[in-house]
């Protein structure tokens, strides 16, 4: 079964915010909240403490991820399986459909 590939926008806003610009938005937008908005009060503190902490956790899963794929492909190159390197160009529906293709052949 092939999924449309309009799915990927998921995955490019997902990587899009793990990048430090996602983090100079993040100042624009908290600098833009407290002159326009409600300034400082504690729920507009804690909305914004919230999104900068979800930026840091994105970035460092992202990071996290991004090494453990150079180390797999790494692995696979030695192993002769370079094919199975292609599988990351693929939306997580694909993926999956692959992992269980391959159960259920073994």
């Amino acid at each position: 079964m092939s999924l449309p590939k309009s799915k990927g926008w998921l995955t490019e806003i997902g990587v899009a915010t793990s990048r430090p610009a996602a983090f100079a938005v993040y100042v624009v937008y908290c600098i833009a909240w407290i002159t326009v908005g409600n300034g400082l009060e504690w729920h507009s503190f804690a909305t914004l403490a919230t999104w900068g902490m979800t930026l840091v956790i994105q970035r460092a899963e992202h990071r996290d991820t991004q090494a453990i794929h150079a180390k797999l492909d790494e692995l696979l190159k030695v192993a002769g399986r370079d094919h199975v390197m292609k599988v990351d160009d693929e939306d997580a529906e694909e993926v999956e459909s692959e992992r269980e293709e391959i159960r259920r052949t073994s």
